[in-house]
C-alpha cells in the first residue's frame, strides 16, 4: 500500500527544539519543588496580593493532579452556610475573569512550627516556591493568593498529622500531584498550606497472579508502566505525561486507552485516604468484587481532594498486548469522521483507541514537526490481541471506512512506526502553539451519549471554524468525549470573551444532547458553573450533605466542585 512514502511524513520530532525554551522555563522551580529545603524568605504583605502574570502555558491532554481552586468562602463558617448573593466571577458564565478569589486567612507561626516537626525540615515557605505550586502548569485559571506553606511528607501518618493541624487550625488544605490538571486544580486562592505528595511515590507491593499493585500517589503512571513491563504487565490509563496516581483518581481521569479498558474508576480496586480529621479510611478489601457496605473507592475518586487526601492505591493490571496494529485514515468531514467512529463501536470491534483530529490539528502537527500530512478529519484506531485477529479486526474496519467517504487507509505493523504515530498524537496539543506561540489555550472537554457524538462535533465544529480564534478538535471518539483547544491572547479582552463563549456553547450543546460539561478533565473551578444544570440542585446539596460530614471545618479545599451558591 505504499506505506512507506506515506510514513516517511513522521520522520523525528524536531518542533521541541523551537519551544524549550518556553516550554521549561519554569524548569528551575520545578526542580527546587523536587528538592524541598526550609527557607525563611517569607512572603511580603504586599506580595500576599500581587496578582500572577499571564505566562504561556502548555497542556497535556488529559490531564490530571489534585489540588484546590477554592473560592471566596469564609473559612470560619461552616460548610453549610454560604451567601448565594455573592458575586463569584469564576462561578458567572458569562465573565472572562479568570482570576479566583479568595478570602486569605493568616497561618499562625504555631502551625508553622508544628508542620516542621511533622515534616522534619521537609517543607518550605520560599516565596518562589509556593509561587510555583500556587500556579497550574497547564491551566489559563489563576488566583488571588498562593499557598502559604508547601509540605512534602514521606507518609500516611505524616499526612494524618499534617491534616489534624491544619483542621485545628482550621487551615486550608491543597494536595498536589503532577500539577498536570487544566480546570484549575493546583490553585490556592485561600492560600494555606500545599500537600505536595512527590515524595510519596513508592510501589509498595506488586501481586503478578492477581494482576493488581498498591501504589502510594506520587508515582506517575508512566514511571509504574516502565516498573511493570518486565512482569509483561501494565496500568491502561494514559492521561498527560507527569500525572500522578493520586491526582488521576482525584480527577477521576481517563485517556485513549478508555474506551477499552474504562476509567479510573473502573481501574481502582481501593485505596486509602486521610480524612479532615487525621482518620486513615480505607475504602475496600484487595478482591476484584465486593458488595460490602458503600462504595467509598468510587466516592473518594474524582473528589478532587475535597474529602481527603489519597495515600495509596491498589490498582487492577492487565496483560501487555501480545500484538497490535495502529491504523490511519483520512475524511472529507468532520461528521464522516465520527460516523465511522459510532460505527466500529457499535460492529462489536474490539478497539483499544479511536482518535479523532480535525484539520485545524493536523496543520498544527504539520507546522509544529515539519510534516505533510493531508490537513483533513483524521482518524487513529489501535487493535490488539493475536496477529491475526488484530489484522482481521483491521481490515473490518478499514471497509467500514470506505463505506463512509473515508480515504488513505494505511496501518502499520512496526513497533518504531506505531510509537512514533502515538507519540506525535500525545503531543498534538503542545504543537497548536506552533501557530499561535504567544498566546494562551482554554482547553475544554465534554462528552455525550456515542449516538449524539457526530451531531455534537459538528454543531461546536461549526461555531468554531466561525471564529476569529485558532480552535483545533481531538476526540476520544470511541467513548463520546472531545476536546477543544482555543488559542487566544490574555492581553486582549474580545479574545478573552470570544474564547469564553465558545466554551459556553460547546459545554450547553454538550448538556442538550444529555451529555456531561467534563468527561475526564475534572470539575475544579473552571466547570462549576455548568453543574447545577448538568445535575440539579438536589444532587448537589448531596454532595455538599457529604463534604459538610467528612469535612466540617471545610478545609478540604474549599469551594471546590460544589458550586459556591449551594445552600443545605
Amino acid at each position: 500500500m505504499a506505506f512507506s512514502s506515506w510514513f516517511f511524513r513522521f520522520g523525528s520530532s524536531s518542533w521541541k527544539k523551537h519551544f524549550n525554551s518556553s516550554i521549561f522555563r519554569s524548569s528551575s522551580l520545578h526542580q527546587q519543588a523536587r528538592n524541598p529545603l526550609i527557607s525563611t524568605n517569607l512572603l511580603k504583605p504586599k506580595e500576599q496580593q500581587r496578582l500572577p502574570s499571564w505566562p504561556i502555558s502548555f497542556f497535556p491532554l488529559a490531564v490530571v493532579a489534585v489540588s484546590a481552586g477554592t473560592l471566596a468562602l469564609d473559612l470560619k463558617r461552616g460548610p453549610s452556610l454560604c451567601d448565594s448573593s455573592l458575586d463569584y466571577s469564576n462561578a458567572a458564565k458569562d465573565t472572562t475573569e479568570v482570576v479566583v478569589q479568595g478570602a486569605h486567612k493568616e497561618v499562625s507561626q504555631e502551625l508553622i512550627d508544628e508542620l516542621k516537626d511533622i515534616c522534619k525540615g521537609s517543607m518550605t515557605l520560599d516565596y518562589e516556591e509556593r509561587y510555583f505550586h500556587g500556579k497550574p502548569q497547564n491551566s489559563f485559571h489563576k488566583a488571588v493568593n498562593i499557598p502559604d506553606v508547601v509540605v512534602f511528607p514521606r507518609s500516611q501518618e505524616e499526612v494524618s498529622k499534617i491534616a489534624i493541624s491544619c483542621n485545628k487550625h482550621k487551615v486550608p488544605i491543597v494536595p498536589y500531584g503532577g500539577a498536570t490538571s487544566i480546570e484549575g486544580h493546583t490553585l490556592a486562592p485561600h492560600g494555606g498550606v500545599c500537600i505536595d505528595m512527590s515524595l510519596m511515590k513508592k510501589i509498595k507491593s506488586l501481586h503478578v497472579e492477581d494482576m493488581d499493585v498498591v501504589v502510594e500517589p506520587g508515582i506517575g503512571w508512566v514511571e509504574l508502566n516502565e516498573f511493570l513491563k518486565p512482569y509483561g504487565l501494565f496500568f491502561p490509563l494514559d492521561p498527560g505525561p507527569g500525572a500522578t496516581i493520586g491526582g488521576m483518581c482525584a480527577t477521576r481521569c481517563s485517556g485513549s486507552l478508555a474506551v477499552r479498558y474504562g476509567t479510573m474508576r473502573d481501574n481502582v480496586i481501593n485505596l486509602k485516604a486521610v480524612l479532615a480529621n487525621g482518620d486513615v479510611v480505607k475504602t475496600g478489601s484487595r478482591a476484584r468484587k465486593s458488595a460490602a457496605g458503600y462504595d467509598l473507592t468510587r466516592l473518594m475518586i474524582g473528589s478532587e481532594g475535597t474529602l481527603g487526601v489519597i495515600t495509596e492505591v491498589t490498582l487492577r493490571l492487565q496483560k501487555l498486548p501480545q500484538y497490535s496494529v495502529v491504523a490511519m485514515c483520512n475524511f472529507p468531514t468532520i461528521k464522516d469522521a465520527a460516523d465511522v467512529a459510532i460505527s466500529t463501536m457499535l460492529s462489536g470491534i474490539q478497539v483499544s483507541r479511536v482518535e479523532l483530529l480535525d484539520e485545524v490539528q493536523i496543520k498544527a502537527i504539520n507546522i509544529a514537526n515539519g510534516k505533510n500530512l493531508p490537513e483533513v478529519p483524521t482518524l487513529m484506531f489501535e487493535f490488539i490481541g493475536t496477529e491475526a485477529y488484530a489484522r482481521e479486526q483491521t481490515l473490518l474496519v478499514q471497509k467500514i471506512v470506505g463505506e463512509h467517504n473515508g480515504s488513505d487507509f494505511v496501518f502499520v505493523e512496526d513497533a518504531e512506526a506505531k510509537k512514533e504515530l502515538w507519540q506525535i498524537r500525545k503531543e498534538a496539543l503542545w504543537a497548536c502553539f506552533a501557530m499561535e506561540p504567544n498566546f494562551e489555550a482554554m482547553i475544554s472537554d465534554v462528552c455525550v451519549p456515542l449516538s449524539r457524538l457526530a451531531e455534537c462535533i459538528s454543531r461546536s465544529k461549526q461555531e468554531l471554524d466561525a471564529s476569529p480564534l485558532v480552535c483545533t478538535v481531538i476526540a476520544h471518539a470511541g467513548d463520546g468525549n472531545f476536546h477543544t483547544v482555543i488559542l487566544f491572547d490574555p492581553d486582549r479582552e474580545e479574545q478573552r470573551r470570544e474564547a469564553a463563549r465558545l466554551n459556553h456553547f460547546m459545554v450547553h450543546t454538550a448538556l442538550s444532547m444529555e451529555g456531561t460539561c467534563t468527561g475526564e478533565h475534572g470539575v475544579g473551578t473552571g466547570k462549576m458553573k455548568y453543574l447545577e444544570e448538568e445535575l440539579g440542585i438536589e444532587a448537589l446539596r448531596t454532595m455538599k450533605r457529604i463534604k459538610a460530614a467528612l469535612d466540617p471545618n471545610n478545609v478540604m479545599n474549599p469551594g471546590k466542585l460544589i458550586p459556591p451558591h449551594v445552600c443545605l
